[in-house]
Parts: structure tokens; sequence; C-alpha cells
């Protein structure tokens, strides 16, 4: 590739002075609250922005990527807006201003940044694997030859992600270039705190699957080189990690003074600005010119910027969930790849079937009428998955469709944020809920990549976790619920079936569905009798928001979800007629309608649920039903959790802390008699 020093040396000049501009008026005036300096950065990050002119090409940034950005087609408008919260940016004004997103313009497809540190790699890695899949599996030429590049800091090399994405690229021979910008700080830490030596390049030599290359960020020609050589390596043969040594001019954030770095370290970062090298290759006069129409350039785009509108704060809360407007880039509307949904009845005759065959079935019916669905997870492949839900499907659908992955839950999750955005439809595994701990971050961005976006894009998914104690025995670690925990991670549905056709019609929804789901099945129903209903059909979707009543009565309401709803039925036997249960079946969105209607009438309930009771999701509905129904209640509204601690292993013990029919019947009674 021939380099167009013009257009780098404009795109260079453009970062600096854009970040003078918000250094020396806009952040002391208060117009931009957060000023993150690229100074140092420009030369590498422009190099590497213009190398990516694949058109399936994306790249994960972070905050001090904004010249990669404009090298990449913002405008110096956005990056201004951006910084000043205007309507018209990325995120319409929801984000920081440096936290950038953007469908292919120019260049290479941006992704939705996140704000953590090192959580860009597993995402990346995501996309790269998605090129192979849709070049190899989907037979779409068009994606031959593109790659996917993660762009960090130094500092970011000692996060879980950056490990978890290299094994993924790695072991996957993946087209994924790992772009390490090391000013030697990360915040105001030492390098030599991140990695030892201070060198994740020397340290990485002997890494498998990996070549390794280091370059001088503010050498042009040199820099030219080496980045062009790492994205043709990776590219054409697979991960490549390029270390570029850079200089950081300013400190993190703009009230960082750097008062941590000797005088020397001082004089030696600005020994090695960039700018001035670059400077050398034009003459005095194309230099100075290219100056002036910047500083124009800057100065119209600032008079655009304070002229657009300030975002409407009535929409604030918009774009959480899919809303009828598709995204631009991620999931399958996007590209009109979108199952229907089906009808809403069920089919009743045929043998009944466990809920962990229903989930089955439905997974295999879904993946035969959708060839971008993946199912991947830890043990999922050859075993068939730690309880045998995906048992043969990797033999019937292949290992590119159906497969294992290391163990590491933050790369299973960030690993399909990537493929989500790259217009696949990922079905991720969770062996238990406890294990989901790991991948916390991730899941809390995917939720909320629309609304950070403004609904520009979105990463539909589904993520299936076994939840609760086991039909034999709990422990602390396989029998946790905590749907509460997630109930408050935002912009993530969430399914509890009790049985078998609500987990097909639920989990069919979810898949042809326009947001991520968290789809959990409890450990105790997945083979036994409660829960075992006939198949409900192929085409069967069942609505999330909408509880089931499976007992009508005028005295009190009962709400329930997952394996309690069966120990609430057997407690109720003895009260026929009286209580009115229902089955919530989803926690987000859940039923409120259909419980306000039922104490209304009945004017008692009780919330019965696994999870601890120290702000466990009844206290959600008891503080609306409170607000809705306080002059409709005839007794006061009451619970029953587990007590906060955790499942123990001992049976006895398990059986103690958990809510029993015995409980749950001594407490209906009691409120049937207030």
């Amino acid at each position: 590739m021939t380099t167009d020093w013009l257009s780098v040396a404009r795109y260079c000049l453009l970062s600096r002075e854009l970040d003078r501009l918000e250094v020396e008026q806009l952040t002391p005036q208060g117009k931009v609250k957060y000023q993150f300096s690229a100074g140092g950065h420009e030369l590498a990050q422009v190099l590497l922005a213009l190398s990516l002119d694949h058109p399936k090409d994306a790249a994960a940034v972070y905050y001090r990527s904004r010249p990669f950005m404009l090298a990449s087609g913002l405008t110096a408008r956005e990056a201004i807006a951006a910084g000043m919260a205007r309507a018209g940016t990325p995120s319409e004004g929801r984000d920081v201003g440096v936290t950038f997103s953007m469908s292919r313009r120019q260049r290479a497809l941006v992704f939705p940044m996140s704000g953590d540190v090192g959580a860009q790699y597993t995402p990346a890695a995501g996309w790269a694997q998605s090129i192979r899949y849709r070049e190899n599996v989907l037979g779409e030429k068009d994606w031959s030859g593109a790659v996917a590049a993660a762009l960090g800091g130094d500092g970011s090399v000692a996060a879980n992600g950056f490990w978890s994405a290299l094994n993924i690229a790695t072991t996957l021979s993946l087209p994924m270039l790992f772009f390490i910008k090391d000013n030697s700080y990360g915040l105001s830490v030492p390098g030599k705190y991140q990695t030892p030596g201070g060198n994740i390049a020397a340290n990485l030599a002997a890494f498998g699957g990996l070549t390794v290359l280091e370059g001088n960020g503010s050498d042009p020609l040199q820099a030219a080189e080496i980045i062009a050589h790492a994205v043709r390596h990776a590219r054409a043969h697979g991960p490549c990690l390029l270390r570029m040594r850079v200089p950081r001019l300013l400190g993190h954030t703009f009230i960082d003074d750097q008062a941590y770095k000797t005088p020397e370290e001082r004089a030696d970062d600005a020994a090695r600005d960039p700018l001035p090298r670059l400077r050398e290759m034009f003459s005095a006069d194309v230099w100075d010119q290219l100056i002036g129409e910047v500083r124009d350039e800057l100065k119209d785009a600032l008079a655009a910027a304070e002229g657009m509108p300030e975002p409407d704060p009535t929409q604030t809360a918009a774009k959480l969930f899919y809303d009828g407007t598709p995204p631009l880039t991620g999931g399958l509307r996007s590209e009109s790849a979108q199952l229907p949904l089906g009808g809403g009845a069920p089919e009743r005759s045929g043998p009944r079937l466990n809920l962990l065959d229903a989930v089955k079935r439905a997974m295999e019916n879904e993946m035969a009428l959708n060839p971008r669905m993946l199912i991947f997870g830890e043990d999922v492949g050859v075993k068939g998955g730690v309880h045998g839900a995906t048992m043969d499907l990797q033999r019937r659908f292949g290992e590119a469709r159906v497969f294992d992955t290391s163990l590491s839950e933050e790369g299973i999750m960030g690993r399909a944020q990537g493929m989500a955005i790259a217009g696949l439809l990922p079905v991720p595994e969770i062996q238990f809920r406890k294990y989901a701990d790991p991948a916390h971050e991730q899941i809390t961005d995917i939720g909320t990549i629309r609304w950070r976006t403004a609904g520009k894009f979105a990463a539909p998914m589904v993520v299936r976790i076994p939840v609760g104690y086991g039909k034999k025995t709990g422990d602390p670690w396989h029998s946790v619920s905590g749907e509460a925990v997630f109930a408050h991670t935002l912009g993530w549905r969430i399914a509890c079936p009790s049985n078998a056709a609500d987990a097909v019609g639920l989990l069919r929804s979810a898949l042809r569905g326009d947001d991520p789901t968290l789809f959990f099945e409890h450990r105790a129903l997945l083979d036994t009798v409660p829960a075992r209903r006939p198949y409900p059909g192929d085409d069967y979707c069942l609505p999330f928001g909408v509880a089931a009543a499976l007992a009508e009565g005028d005295e009190l309401t009962v709400v329930t979800w997952g394996e309690t709803v069966h120990r609430c039925l057997e407690a109720a036997q003895p009260f026929e007629g009286r209580v009115t249960l229902l089955d919530l079946r989803t926690i987000i969105p859940w039923d409120a309608d259909s419980i306000t209607r039922a104490v209304r009438r009945t004017g008692k309930l009780l919330v019965v649920h696994e999870d601890t009771i120290t702000g466990g999701f009844a206290a959600e509905i008891i503080a609306v039903i409170a607000r809705e129904c306080f002059t409709d209640l005839d007794a006061p509204i009451e619970r029953l959790a587990t007590p906060d601690c955790p499942i123990p292993y001992n049976v006895r013990m398990m059986e103690h802390v958990l809510p029993s029919v015995e409980s749950i019947r001594a407490k209906m009674q009691t409120l049937l008699e207030y």
C-alpha cells in the first residue's frame, strides 16, 4: 500500500489541534467535561486506520483512539459535538465524548466503545471468528481477507479480556491484530506493573500461534512499514500483536499534570513527538498551509457543533430495548435475516418431554432454520453440554456452528458480542449461574449497546444458564439463582420457565427476537416430572411479560417463578378456589398488570422465590403493588425466599433454607386467615 502522507499529516494535525482546542478553550470553559488527549499517539493510529480499507474490516478501540476515529471517517464537527454532549453524534449525548462507535464509512466499522479497560479485545475476537464463519460456512466471499483490530494501551494488557482474546485468536488462528500503543504508563502506574519488564512483545515472543512485532510510533517511515506488514500478516496468516512505542505528551485526563513523571521522562516524551518528524517530510509552505486548513476546519466545526441541538431529555430512557426501528449494525434484523415470530397456540398432544429435551429440540429446530445461529461454551461440543442440552448438535451441524470454548466466561460473552454485531446469532452457554460472574463486565456492556449508541448498534443473543439448586444436592458454586442481580443489569430480557412447554415458547421468542436475553433453566427441573409437558410445536412462541395463571381464587394472590412454582402449586392444594397462583415466567419484562388485577380482586399478596431475600426481585414486585393497590389491600404483603446465605452442600441444610412446601402453605394459611 502506498502511503498518502498528506492525508496522514492532515489527520494527525487535526487530532493534535482538536486536543489543543479542548485543553486551552473548551474544557476550561466547561463546554467539554472529559478530555482525554491522544497527543503522541496520532501517527500510529492514523496509519492503522488508513490500512483498514477492506469493506468488512472492524476495530474495537478505547478512549484514547480519536485519531483513529478521525482517519476512519468521524468528522471534526461530530468529535467536538460529542465532547459537548450534543445530539447528532455517535451516542447522541448519552456517553462520554471520546467513547465512540461508528458503522462503516470510509474505512473500518468501529465497535461501540467500552469504558472498561481491556473490554475491547474479546468482541474483536468475535468479529474475527465471524469473518471466518461468514466466508467459509455462509459462503460470503466478500468477507474474505477482512481483519479485526483491537486497539489498547500498555495498561490494558493486564486485563482478563486481553488474555482471553489472545487465547481465542491463537487457538483458532483468526485474522486479528492486537495493536498495543505502549506509552509506558497506565493512568499514573508505570508499565513495569502491567507486564514484567514493561514490554508485552518481549514476554509474548514464544506465544504459540502469534506473530509478535514491535515498532516506533514516532518514526513515520518505520511506523508505516511495520503497521502495513502487521495488517497484511493478520489478513493472510492470522493473529499478530504489534507493540508500537509512543509518547504520552499530556496526562491521562485534563486534570492530570503528570507530576509522577521525572523531568527526564517528560523530556524523553517531548523528544519522541511524532509531529516534528512528520513535518520534516513536507516543505514549510505545505506544512503551514495544512495547519491553516486544519484550524479553519476546526473553527467551522466548532461553530457547527455549538449550533447543534441538545438531546431531548424526554427520550433519555428510550432505545434500551428494540422499539421497532432496526439498528444500522448488529443482529439479524439489520441484515433482513430475522425469522418471524410464530403462533401462540401450543400443541397439547404427544409424549411429555422433560425441560432439557424440550430446550434441545427447540434449539435443533431453530438451528435448521437459521444458518446464522451458533451454539458455543464449555463442553457443549462433543460432550453435548454438562447437562446434555446440546447432545449430538455438533454432529448434526458441524464444529463451526456448535463448538467448545476456552474456560473463560469473559471470552465467551465478549466473543458473543462481536458475533452479534457481525450479524450472527450467538447462543452461548454458561454452565452455572455462578460462573457468569467473571463475564459480568461484558454482560453489562452488551446490555447497554443499543442505548449507548442511540439505537445505531445492537447485539441480540440468547445466553442459556442453568440456575438454582440440584435435584440431588446443592452447594455455594453450582446452586446460585441470583436473578435479581441481572434484573438490575440494564438492557437484558430474562426468562425463567417452570416447564418444558414454556421453555420452548420463551426460547424460540428469544431466538427470533431483537434483544440480548438471559435464559435461565432451573437445574431441579431439567429432568424431573413436574416440568414435563408435551412438545408445543416447531412454531410456538410465547411472548415475554405475560404471566401464567395456574390457579384461580378470590382470597390470596401468590406470585412465583422457576422451580418454586411447583412448590407453590403443591402448597396451595388445600385451598382450592381461594388462591390465585401466577407463574411470572419472565423477570424482564414482568407482568405487573396481571398481578395488579389479581391483587385488586383478592386483596392479599405473597411472593415466593429461591433467590436470597434482601434485594430479591420480590421487593420490586411488592414496591409496585404497594403503590398501585394500597387501598385494595386487606393484609400486609408477604414474601418467602432463601435467607441471606449461600445454598449449602448438605441436603438437610439446603432444604432448611429453601422455601419449602410446608413453609409456603403455612404462610398462605396465615394470610388467608388474616
